[in-house]
């Protein structure tokens, strides 16, 4: 039987799509990856306080009311009068969604895993490529800023109305 390959579980797309930047870090939200554990989300964090050494402040940190209202218009989460969210999602840095795998320990999780960070170093990459193509452009921002400046001088009209034409005589 030929066995899958760790891409294969979840669509890269799928996975960044549930990446957001918070606080300047890139993380995952609880109920995202429980969705993609196919676990609750109770039972991720339950996993996760039972063993909440291997999750110090980088790895994971839970949203204020504040992040939590202000992510919700671009996520649409449930409304909590209608059974849904009670409390501030938490949120797991790379780290700590690798940490997830220790904690979780299905073949499902290393699959999923394996394919979440593949996703982060995936857009890790990007960004540089971005930064670089960007500090790229700003340099030639500015020699192309010079030489519109040199165009400019060069195509306006005389700042002067009256061309002398001949010789100037030397009073003396």
């Amino acid at each position: 039987m030929a066995k899958k390959t760790h891409s294969s579980v979840i669509p890269a797309e799928r996975i960044a799509s549930a990446i957001y930047l918070i606080r300047g870090e890139k993380v995952m939200l609880d109920a995202d990856l429980a969705e993609l554990y196919r676990i609750e989300t109770k039972n991720l964090n339950k996993a996760v306080k039972r063993n909440l050494r291997r999750f110090p402040r980088d790895f994971m940190f839970q949203l204020t009311t504040k992040e939590y209202d202000s992510l919700k218009f671009q996520i649409g989460t449930a409304n909590p009068g209608r059974g849904g969210r009670r409390t501030p999602p938490y949120a797991f840095t790379e780290q700590g969604v690798a940490m997830l795998s220790s904690v979780l320990q299905s073949d499902r999780a290393v699959d999923v895993n394996v394919a979440i960070m593949r996703t982060f170093v995936r857009m890790r990459k990007m960004l540089a490529t971005n930064h670089e193509l960007a500090r790229k452009v700003a340099k030639h921002d500015k020699e192309i800023a010079v030489l519109y400046d040199y165009l400019h001088k060069l195509l306006a009209p005389p700042t002067s109305s009256k061309r002398q034409i001949g010789y100037l005589r030397q009073k003396g």
